[in-house]
């Protein structure tokens, strides 16, 4: 179960380090042009190396949950708060891949080319959900493992 626990944890690490870095990137480096080519070339490599650890975090917490009868805890009658702490944190999870999705489908399908109003809103938003959601899920999983 160690192990289980130890990937889980590396892979939220590469995870939300990542998209804290590239956050970062948007807001300090000024230069559009060099925003543009900086994200060219980062955003394929992050895109892949970032979707085998989401697909890894994903993996590693559904196995914790089913192995460690987190499951049980909506039917056994636990307390409400860890229960309500539990909801929240596998909604966050859920939306938080959607904008993944979203956010992916459109960097990858306008890379090198210009991008709609309509897709440069939805990258934005889609990126900036990710990273406030991710503070939130590490919020909630701190909560959680007090409870644990």
């Amino acid at each position: 179960m160690d192990i289980v626990l130890y990937i889980h944890l590396l892979a939220a690490t590469v995870w939300i380090g990542g998209s804290v870095f590239l956050f970062a990137l948007g807001v300090f480096l000024r230069d559009k042009e060099a925003q543009k080519r900086v994200y060219f070339h980062v955003g394929p490599i992050y895109g892949y190396v970032e979707s085998v650890w989401l697909t890894i975090l994903i993996i590693s917490g559904l196995w914790m949950f089913f192995h460690l009868g987190l499951d049980r805890i909506f039917t056994e009658g636990h307390p409400q708060s860890i229960v309500h702490i539990l909801k929240i944190k596998l909604s966050l999870v859920a939306l938080i891949t959607a904008a993944t999705v979203i956010h992916m489908y459109i960097a990858f399908k306008t890379n090198g080319i210009e991008r709609t109003p309509l897709q440069k809103l939805l990258s934005r938003g889609s990126s900036m959900a990710i990273f406030l959601l991710n503070l939130l899920i590490l919020w909630f999983a701190m909560q959680l493992r007090n409870f644990l």
